[in-house]
């Protein structure tokens, strides 16, 4: 049995946890407000610049001389993996479920006998991925994102990509990243973004029919697929950002609670010891009263 002073050292320093857990769920809630707005910003124009490039590529996907980021290779045998994560942990899954499904994304392209590479955006993916993928991992990114999220930052990572995809050292590019929904809960997402997925639901007869372009379409698309990797990848980063404080914010919680539930708990078992203790020795007191 723990004696009086182990079970006040272990209150001590679990109240001090505590302390620390909610400054952290105050701060992760701060920042969280600033990261949802970024992110929810940041929607409207990069799904309208995916559906007007999804217009434009429903016209232009299969003609001759089509840009190489709407029509690829030709081939499908190098996959890049583009994992997204936090750089700091104490998240609760966060972290984890992304490294996740990144782990089941590369297993199932080396089982298809397909050739990986990973980049990694993040240094918690990093780490992890590199147990297992060490040889996969072409890059990574650890510094961005510390305080804010910048949109010079993920032109970095896209022209990254986009340089390898010029040289051919990948056919298909698909990224990793958490969308934020709410502070409890962030959807694991895997997005293609190279080649530049065309929707099924548009047609070359109703885009021609409805929109016309001046210069050409396919000049458009040489210009605009890369910017649409860039806002892609930031609208992810900043997806991640709001995801991450979302799922500290709610962790930290939970472990304030935790322990409070635990110092709870250890102040009845030391008044509990503390009072079988003096009634022990007043029972030694009486017992030696009486023998003399």
């Amino acid at each position: 049995m723990a004696s009086l002073k182990e079970l006040r050292v272990r209150i001590t320093s679990v109240q001090s946890t505590k302390k620390i857990t909610s400054a952290m769920k105050m701060v992760a809630a701060s920042k969280l407000r600033r990261a949802q707005d970024a992110a929810e910003a940041a929607r409207p124009y990069a799904e309208r610049m995916e559906r007007m490039l999804g217009n434009l590529a429903g016209g232009a996907a299969g003609r001759e001389g089509a840009p190489p980021m709407l029509a690829g290779t030709g081939q499908n045998g190098v996959h890049l993996v583009v994992a997204m994560t936090a750089n700091r942990g104490l998240c609760g899954g966060f972290n984890s479920n992304i490294i996740r499904s990144t782990r089941n994304l590369i297993r199932e392209l080396l089982d298809q006998g397909k050739t990986v590479k990973v980049l990694c955006v993040g240094r918690k993916g990093r780490d992890n991925l590199r147990r297992d993928f060490r040889h996969l991992i072409v890059e990574s990114y650890t510094e961005f994102g510390r305080k804010t999220v910048e949109f010079i930052e993920a032109d970095e990572v896209a022209a990254k990509i986009t340089s390898m995809f010029a040289a051919g050292e990948f056919d298909v590019a698909t990224m990793v990243y958490a969308r934020f929904q709410s502070a409890m809960t962030q959807v694991v997402t895997r997005q293609q973004i190279i080649p530049f997925p065309v929707p099924e639901t548009e047609s070359t007869d109703d885009a021609q029919s409805v929109y016309d372009y001046e210069p050409s379409d396919q000049e458009i698309l040489v210009e605009l697929l890369p910017r649409n990797l860039s806002v892609q990848i930031f609208r992810a980063m900043l997806e991640n950002g709001a995801s991450f404080y979302g799922s500290q914010m709610t962790a930290m919680d939970s472990a304030t609670r935790n322990a409070g539930e635990m110092i709870d708990k250890l102040k009845v078992k030391y008044n509990r010891t503390r009072q079988a203790q003096i009634t022990t020795e007043l029972i030694e007191i009486i017992a030696g009263a009486e023998a003399v």
